[in-house]
């Protein structure tokens, strides 16, 4: 299957690794960054240059079967625009909820597929809850938690940067889709603030922007309450609500972002959290079920893997080997929640999930 993957960076180059090393696909990576493909080079996957991604560029990727886009969210709907003009299958890794409404609509009658949000959270955290809600007569709370967290938290944020500033940002000032009593709403990120231990090390959670997917359109009517928090050390949530709402800094996001970019530093001893419990009725009983793994860095070999480049990186891969083998929509808007956990969780890329930690000790 030929691929044309969009951005070498942290996610995108473990992406073009993974898919070139399985001997299935035909791997060209595109960046405007000449530097960041030197890498990738090296070890014999095809780079590419490429300086504006939109319908005007759709030459450069007509005749591959798919686009895979690892570029930043702002990015995803002109790619999509991209692979509709060239006629290529379109997947992407954006957790912003306008943009995947958009390509909702670009899917609309579409001859290929169009699959967004295929990482970690949104992506396989969907997939987990959609399976457990299935068994379930009747459905009372569907919560799905997700953190990629520094293993050694140092400063007064207790956070490291381990993925896009860009999108954690993003995710920290847009509404928050969920369904509360029966209601399809838009709560407030940074609120709906909770706390819980899982593993004797304490944890909070909070409301934050694109991590149901489309679920909410999915469950809607089905559930009674459905919401999607982020996972962060305690102390962090009001920390950032004072540097976004008292300092005003929601309203100069760049500024933020660069700061962050010049004082926090990077790290790849990271750990990831996945916590979902969904309860209702089965059989005349009210019962709760549970999903929980901790996904960690792999230190060993000549090429250290963050868990967050794990986990985001299993989940693209995973989604396009399974949409070649077919079985998943080979047409139209693809939802995450269309995929079978445990066909996902089988697949040679899915297995990163299956092999982690399943915690077991839960209260």
């Amino acid at each position: 299957m030929k691929i044309a993957l969009l951005g070498a960076g942290h996610i995108g180059e473990t992406i073009a690794r993974l898919l070139h090393g399985s001997g299935h696909y035909d791997v060209t990576v595109f960046d405007k960054n000449a530097a960041s493909l030197q890498p990738l080079a090296a070890e014999g996957i095809k780079v590419q240059t490429i300086e504006n991604v939109g319908p005007g560029s759709a030459a450069l990727v007509r005749g591959f079967a798919a686009i895979v886009n690892a570029l930043p969210y702002q990015l995803a709907i002109p790619a999509a625009h991209m692979a509709l003009e060239a006629g290529c299958h379109y997947f992407d890794l954006t957790e912003d909820v306008a943009a995947t409404k958009e390509i909702m609509r670009i899917a609309e009658g579409a001859k290929t597929a169009f699959m967004p949000q295929c990482g970690l959270a949104p992506g396989f955290i969907g997939i987990v809850a959609a399976h457990l809600a299935k068994s379930f007569d009747s459905l009372n709370d569907v919560k799905m938690r997700v953190g990629a967290l520094p293993a050694f938290p140092t400063n007064a944020l207790k956070y490291n940067l381990t993925w896009s500033v860009d999108g954690l940002i993003n995710e920290y000032c847009h509404p928050c889709e969920c369904i509360h009593d029966g209601e399809k709403i838009d709560a407030l990120p940074l609120e709906g603030l909770e706390h819980f231990s899982l593993d004797g090390t304490e944890y909070e959670a909070f409301n934050t922007s694109g991590g149901l997917g489309t679920l909410c359109e999915t469950l809607e009517g089905k559930v009674k309450n459905l919401d999607y928090k982020t996972v962060r050390y305690p102390g962090h949530r009001d920390l950032m609500q004072f540097l976004l709402g008292d300092l005003m800094l929601k309203n100069d996001q760049e500024l933020l972002k660069d700061i962050m970019r010049k004082s926090m530093p990077a790290t790849m001893q990271d750990v990831v959290l996945v916590f979902v419990t969904v309860s209702g009725m089965k059989n005349g009983r009210l019962v709760q079920e549970v999903f929980a793994r901790k996904i960690f860095a792999e230190r060993d070999g000549a090429r250290p893997l963050s868990a967050i480049q794990i986990t985001t990186a299993a989940g693209m891969c995973a989604a396009v080997d399974l949409f070649r083998q077919g079985k998943l929509p080979q047409s139209g808007f693809v939802a995450q929640e269309q995929v079978s956990l445990p066909e996902f969780l089988a697949n040679e890329f899915g297995k990163a999930y299956q092999q982690s930690r399943q915690v077991e000790s839960i209260g």
